[in-house]
């Protein structure tokens, strides 16, 4: 049993943590600045750009926390 590798933590995690958080704040900021012009337009137009926004952060989550995990930006 004493041959079993040791996970240590590392600082990856809370700074992916960290940078997740970034992202969402930073995401809700842009969308919330384009809500007066978004309002305006038609709402199946509203609806179509509310459903990309609210799925598009999403992406670079990926690369984020395979970093997390591996310390490389692809798995």
């Amino acid at each position: 049993m004493d041959n079993l590798p040791v996970n240590r933590p590392t600082w990856r995690k809370p700074a992916g943590i960290g940078l997740i958080l970034l992202i969402i704040a930073v995401w809700a900021v842009i969308v919330a600045t384009l809500a007066g012009r978004i309002g305006a337009m038609p709402w199946p137009v509203q609806a179509l750009f509310y459903v990309i926004a609210g799925i598009a952060w999403i992406l670079p989550l990926k690369p984020l926390l395979s970093w997390m995990e591996t310390g490389r930006w692809r798995a």
